[in-house]
């Protein structure tokens, strides 16, 4: 790392890069970045930082800059090739991440799904109880200088995780995703197989997935579950409106009592592997556990508000999986509301190849609506539609506009769950904005 140069993000908007901006001014780095002009959230801890952002201009670039790339801009881009002919040293987001965990005990989590849930709350407990930096992928990042731990989320798309060989690496699962790069779940094993031959210290794998089974690491593999053949077991769960609660065990030794203030199995799993992190750095359990009942979760991951008689939530779920989990969260919440799910497809090619998934997850609602497909900067067109999704839908299946988000105001005193990874939020303030008026008028 250099204290001389400025380290200029490309893409300093994105939620990984936001946060590892945030990691590097905190440490007392020179930062600055480009991006779009539209406002997205991440910008917002930028800002109040005080961190320079200016649109994308290859005028951006000058001597002096460390240009760090994000893993969505190619070398054409125009700041990118500026920067190759005034010869400015290219670091790529996952090379400056790996950089940066020398000298900490550092710990990754890595996963199909649950990765940013269980990023945010392993930083959350670990820094509550010892000086603690950490990246997560819901764009939030902190640096300490000279910090004991250095959590952060491991991106397995491209292989990007690659570029990091941490002390200890979470993985909650070993799924089929990112159609548009890996060939199928054989190609995904072995990019999570050459990542774990990378780990220094210990593996803790989710011990119901099969995939994760396979895993013939250099180091231990610590499966966690509910299963009798795993290492660290939840046991005694108990699922409440107000959350969940477990004993936990290391093989027949009991680790204790623990609650949480979170929803869905899932949440039990990711909790179960914070704690095991917990117990193999001889953390103390009555620790672990006070700091586990103050965690709120992370963006956009179940975050929720009332409006008039409407709860709304609002989730990251994009995978068949995600959307179990979340809709199972929503179930134990209210368990006695109607759940009404609204999704946005997030790629054609992830629609395609998870047509049948899709239906058979967002099933577990009581009535489903869809958005349009959300298409990304690889991919701008398909031959899907969000309509040929919601005729395998058999609990609605209505395609939603944002013109007309009407047909939700038939529901009251219900829960509606706006889900995806695009910009599924602008069809959840177009219904804010009805329910509103609405309200207005009834009043």
């Amino acid at each position: 790392m250099d204290n001389k140069t400025i380290y200029h993000f490309v893409g300093i908007k994105g939620s990984g890069m936001s946060a590892l901006a945030m990691i590097l001014h905190d440490q007392g780095y020179q930062v600055q970045g480009s991006d779009i002009e539209q406002y997205t959230f991440t910008q917002r801890d930028l800002e109040k930082a005080g961190v320079k952002m200016m649109p994308f201009a290859a005028e951006n670039i000058h001597a002096g800059l460390t240009i760090v790339a994000g893993n969505s801009f190619e070398d054409t881009h125009p700041e990118i090739q500026a920067a190759k002919a005034l010869g400015l040293r290219i670091l790529h987001y996952p090379e400056l991440l790996g950089e940066l965990l020398a000298g900490h005990t550092s710990i990754g989590v890595a996963g199909a799904h649950g990765k940013t849930s269980t990023t945010g709350l392993l930083a959350h407990v670990l820094g509550g109880i010892a000086p603690t930096s950490f990246l997560v992928g819901d764009g939030t990042g902190k640096g300490i200088k000279n910090s004991q731990f250095f959590v952060f989320e491991a991106d397995e798309y491209r292989r990007h995780f690659l570029a990091q060989a941490p002390d200890y690496m979470i993985m909650t699962n070993i799924d089929f995703d990112h159609p548009d790069y890996y060939h199928g779940i054989d190609d995904v094993f072995d990019a999570f197989q050459t990542e774990a031959n990378q780990v220094k210290k210990g593996i803790f794998a989710w011990g119901d997935d099969p995939e994760l089974r396979k895993l013939n690491a250099k180091v231990p593999v610590y499966y966690y579950g509910t299963s009798e053949r795993d290492d660290f077991q939840a046991r005694h769960i108990l699922r409440t409106v107000k959350g969940s609660e477990f004993d936990v065990y290391y093989h027949d030794e009991n680790l204790g009592h623990y609650v949480i203030h979170l929803f869905g199995e899932h949440n039990v799993l990711n909790s179960l592997a914070v704690i095991a992190v917990s117990h193999m750095e001889n953390i103390a359990h009555a620790e672990v556990a006070a700091e586990l009942l103050s965690f709120q979760g992370v963006k956009r991951r179940f975050s929720e508000r009332k409006m008039a008689d409407m709860t709304i939530i609002d989730d990251y779920a994009h995978h068949p999986s995600e959307i179990k989990a979340t809709l199972d969260a929503a179930r134990q919440k209210y368990p006695d509301k109607k759940i009404i799910a609204v999704f946005q497809p997030h790629t054609f090619s992830r629609t395609i190849a998870y047509m049948d998934d899709f239906a058979t997850s967002l099933s577990l609602a009581d009535v489903v609506y869809l958005t349009e497909i959300f298409s990304s900067a690889r991919e701008h067109e398909g031959k899907v539609s969000s309509a040929d999704l919601g005729a395998k839908i058999t609990k609605g299946g209505t395609v939603l506009h944002l013109n007309n988000m009407s047909p939700l105001l038939e529901y009251h005193d219900d829960v509606v769950v706006f889900m995806g990874a695009g910009d599924v939020q602008k069809y959840e303030k177009a219904y804010e904005s009805l329910l509103s008026d609405s309200s207005l008028k009834n009043n």
